[in-house]
């Protein structure tokens, strides 16, 4: 199973802000698209997730163009997101914030009390994260480390929770680790990967994309790393390859940048 963005393109105007960007990615990786700013990464990352229409192209999903679909469609065929800013109901328990996600698609009576539905999957969920110590604490009063864990739970459990999305799951982390210290940082990516390293075969697997500017969440982090300039893919491959890249280092790295990543990505400096 895997994602497929063929020739997208996205103009705002005369603004060609992306400009025939064509990837796949396969169930059980972690890719990241990466670039300077202003290369397009956002408004490309914006059109796979539904928050953008495309100019041109085709984005498909488990075999099905998913394009044409607003984001709510997406998410029932297992396609979720987050934002560089965690977003998270703040008013509700940890838990309840992962319950009412689950919940959702199905509805929730004027009877119904949230913290007696689903709450062995969702208990299950924050005990993934590394929240279940937590559960009970008002989202309002968590550190920004877990509130950004917090987020990821919300996302498995809006494509859990959808009955249409028993298959696999892609989920798209704009900027996952923005905001955290270091530590936090290690932490929370050594998460996103093993959501997508998870044992599952592909028809129940999890697929992540994902933005990033700090290099130490990608290198060490993605098992593919795509380098998006001027609204175009000018780089793909493994991040051993992508640190040797000479346009990534004179476009983007720069020569600093380069030999301390690659000496993260295992090939040394040159």
């Amino acid at each position: 199973m895997t994602l497929q963005v063929r020739n997208l393109v996205k103009h705002f105007g005369g603004v060609h802000a992306v400009q025939g960007v064509s990837f796949e990615l396969q169930v059980g990786e972690c890719v990241a698209l990466i670039g300077p700013n202003g290369a397009g990464k956002s408004t490309c990352f914006a059109c796979i997730a539904g928050q953008h229409r495309l100019t041109r192209g085709e984005v498909l999903w488990a075999g099905e163009r998913i394009d044409r679909l607003d984001p709510a469609q997406r998410l029932a065929r297992g396609v979720a997101r987050t934002f560089q800013v965690a977003q998270t109901f703040e008013a509700l328990t940890v838990l309840q914030n992962v319950q009412l996600l689950l919940q959702a698609p199905r509805g929730l009576a004027a009877w119904n009390v949230l913290d007696t539905v689903q709450l062995d999957a969702a208990q299950a969920l924050l005990a993934q994260v590394g929240l279940q110590a937590v559960a009970q604490a008002d989202v309002l009063g968590l550190p920004y480390g877990a509130k950004k864990r917090l987020e990821l739970a919300m996302a498995l459990a809006g494509v859990m929770g959808e009955i249409k999305s028993a298959g696999p799951r892609l989920l798209l982390l704009d900027e996952p680790a923005a905001g955290l210290a270091g530590p936090e940082r290690a932490d929370l990516m050594a998460l996103v990967k093993s959501l997508a390293h998870a044992k599952a075969d592909a028809r129940a697997g999890v697929a992540v994309l994902y933005t990033e500017h700090n290099m130490d969440a990608v290198f060490g982090v993605a098992d593919r790393v795509l380098v998006l300039i001027d609204g175009q893919i000018a780089a793909q491959g493994s991040p051993h390859e992508i640190a040797q890249n000479e346009t990534v280092r004179t476009r983007y790295l720069g020569r600093a940048g380069h030999a301390a990543l690659s000496d993260r990505a295992g090939g040394g400096g040159r």
